[in-house]
């Protein structure tokens, strides 16, 4: 008997891909899935899995079918109200879902005390290297503009991926120019400003899944940092990875770095 793993969000674009990647996992059963828009829908129909299992409605199908771990990758709205719920019932939880606040966090990190809850903003490894090397590289220049561009679907802008990399570079650096900018002919073309005055565009566009590049810049050269996301099977490493370790992680961890030794 394998890792006993529900899924929230099931009938979901992210949701879809874990299903089938847990249940293709040798170390991992799928026990348990739950989408209110697929409610009693088989779950080969929903997402293409081998496995006959009926969608459920509630979180209580994870309790009945005996979850330790639950994958979340629904919305933030909906993910808020499922990992305080998880929480109470003293289940894992592996959360993809981006757009928590700092005060979200100081919560989860309160109601995890039965179980632990890892989060991260992209399960994609190739991603959280990206992030560390920016991280690295910070110190060396005296610019840094970050641009991300997702799928049309995404709701929150910027990313969480873009957010959490603007932030750790301007831990690592607080040295960086100015915008020189004087005239901003259409009002938001300098993007976002971020920590430390990092500036962060976001694009949206169909075609696109996860993309980000990281541009920068000091006296007579540029480092360019890209990382992409061509197909959602991308994150499922990082996502069984984070099954796998989430028993042994106390509370709440942010990221994959800490799984990963960066």
């Amino acid at each position: 008997m394998g890792i006993r793993v529900g899924v929230f969000g099931a009938g979901g674009r992210m949701g879809s891909t874990v299903c089938r990647a847990v249940d293709e996992a040798d170390d991992m059963d799928l026990v348990a899935a739950v989408d209110p828009q697929h409610h009693g829908l088989d779950l080969r129909q929903v997402t293409g899995c081998d496995l006959s299992l009926e969608v459920a409605g509630g979180a209580e199908a994870f309790v009945h079918a005996g979850a330790e771990v639950v994958v979340d990758f629904t919305e933030v709205t909906a993910a808020r109200e499922n990992l305080s719920w998880l929480a109470e019932h003293g289940i894992h939880a592996v959360v993809g879902t981006t757009g928590f606040t700092d005060t979200d966090v100081d919560g989860f990190r309160a109601a995890f005390s039965s179980s632990n809850c890892i989060i991260a903003p992209n399960f994609a490894i190739g991603a959280v290297l990206m992030m560390r090397f920016s991280e690295l590289a910070a110190p060396f220049f005296d610019t840094a503009e970050i641009i991300e561009m997702h799928h049309e679907s995404k709701l929150d802008a910027p990313s969480g991926t873009a957010m959490l990399t603007a932030r750790r570079m301007a831990e690592a650096s607080g040295e960086w120019l100015d915008d020189p900018t004087t005239n901003e002919v259409i009002t938001g073309a300098r993007g976002g400003a971020g920590p430390a005055g990092i500036r962060v565009h976001a694009v949206r566009t169909r075609g696109a899944v996860a993309h980000q590049e990281v541009i920068l810049g000091t006296t007579g050269q540029s480092l360019t940092i890209r990382h992409d996301s061509y197909d959602r099977s991308s994150f499922m490493p990082g996502v069984l990875l984070a099954v796998r370790e989430v028993s042994s992680r106390p509370g709440v961890t942010i990221g994959l770095d800490a799984l990963l030794g960066l």
